[in-house]
């Protein structure tokens, strides 16, 4: 069996990099961790639409290419490996713009997924709620049906881009009665309607990436449904294999894994070089090692996206793991830094800018986002090797 990349896809490969080192070259940005969740650039999300690299994968009665979920990869691992500030798309591309194909309405599908292609319209999660974590079907907002719309009440926490979104992507209880599992349905909300309101979340690295959102009898038009009324909890399920299954959990913190490397190269430590250091070797040599591994569970993930099913095990698979590895890089960054790594951006002594730091304090919620790595397990137990649920 072939496991090599086509020609096709090494030429694609290559555009995206000589494109993002053209952008670092002219200064329009910096290399970044968390840069896939963090990094808010409306216009490099303008410029890379213009390349035709959102909704790769999308039918072309839409705007799409029809590329391969291999293709979609070959295109993030490179925003990602050069710390691209792709927050503005992110979503839509990864998760949004699929539910809309998947359950969306021909109408919403002609509406929304142009604007998606063409980098205009950002969508944010909302999904976690206070008390309503990893078990997403015990969420509490509801959507009660009255006339031609549904009045929305309840707080959505850890909203992913909520201070600069134009959309929503919001699951609301509609059926206080049925069981928790099935009484959810999915909507797409304008942020503009009247009754909603947000509050900053500055997380431990500093940055506002979260938002609380609050809803105050926000009616919102039936029209924004996506999919059937009280299915939204089996949609989300799909969405979430897609969510957790990216590349960004192995690579959201890539350029301070390459500039440790760079670090450790170049750099004197008593009269000797930091690279002959044996401690340092091993440590080093083990990350890449792991990274290489993980980088092959993201790539099973896109072939079985391509085979036609949602990879909800290979995904918790991936996920798992690649976090666990973004972690270790944070703490072995640490360690061979020693001191100056706790230095934060703004410090002249700072390395990396700060790099060190960030990924340190923002790795400790990695195995949380996008569930937990005991659900994560459970998903793999059951799913994934069949064992019992009692």
């Amino acid at each position: 069996m072939d496991f090599g990349f086509s020609e096709e896809q090494n030429t694609l490969r290559q555009e995206v990099r000589n494109f993002l080192e053209g952008e670092i070259t002219r200064g329009l940005w910096k290399p970044g961790c968390d840069a896939w969740i963090q990094g808010y650039d409306p216009a490099f999300t303008k410029r890379v639409a213009q390349r035709g690299w959102i909704g790769l994968t999308w039918p072309k009665e839409y705007g799409g290419q029809e590329r391969s979920f291999i293709d979609r990869l070959v295109v993030t691992e490179e925003m990602l490996r050069y710390g691209a500030p792709a927050a503005c798309h992110w979503f839509t591309d990864r998760q949004i713009g699929g539910s809309i194909l998947n359950y969306g309405s021909e109408e919403q599908k002609r509406e929304f997924l142009p604007k998606i292609m063409a980098g205009e319209l950002y969508v944010g999660l909302g999904m976690s709620e206070p008390e309503s974590g990893s078990d997403l079907a015990s969420l509490k907002t509801r959507a009660t049906e009255d006339g031609d719309a549904y009045v929305i009440n309840g707080q959505k926490t850890w909203t992913s881009g909520a201070s600069f979104i134009k959309h929503i992507d919001l699951f609301a209880r509609t059926d206080m009665d049925a069981p928790k599992h099935r009484g959810i349905s999915e909507f797409l909300v304008p942020m503009d309607l009247p009754g909603i309101s947000r509050i900053p979340m500055i997380d431990i690295t500093g940055t506002e990436a979260w938002n609380d959102v609050f809803f105050d009898n926000v009616r919102v038009p039936k029209r924004c449904m996506i999919g059937e009324k009280n299915r939204g909890f089996y949609q989300v399920i799909e969405q979430l294999a897609y969510e957790r299954g990216g590349m960004e959990r192995l690579m959201g913190n890539y350029a301070l894994f390459d500039a440790i490397i760079t670090f450790v190269k170049e750099t004197e430590c008593d009269g000797r070089a930091l690279s002959q250091d044996a401690i340092v070797r091993h440590k080093l040599a083990q990350l890449q090692v792991e990274f290489e591994v993980g980088r092959l569970l993201m790539y099973k993930v896109a072939t079985v996206m391509d085979e036609g099913r949602p990879p909800t095990v290979e995904a918790a698979v991936s996920k798992s793991y690649a976090t666990a590895f973004e972690q270790r890089l944070a703490n072995t960054a640490m360690e061979i830094l020693g001191p100056y790594g706790v230095l934060q951006a703004g410090s002249k002594y700072a390395p990396f800018e700060g790099l060190a730091s960030h990924s340190y304090l923002g790795s400790k919620g990695y195995s949380l986002q996008a569930g937990s790595r005991e659900i994560l397990k459970n998903i793999i137990a059951t799913r994934g090797l069949g064992l019992p649920t009692d």
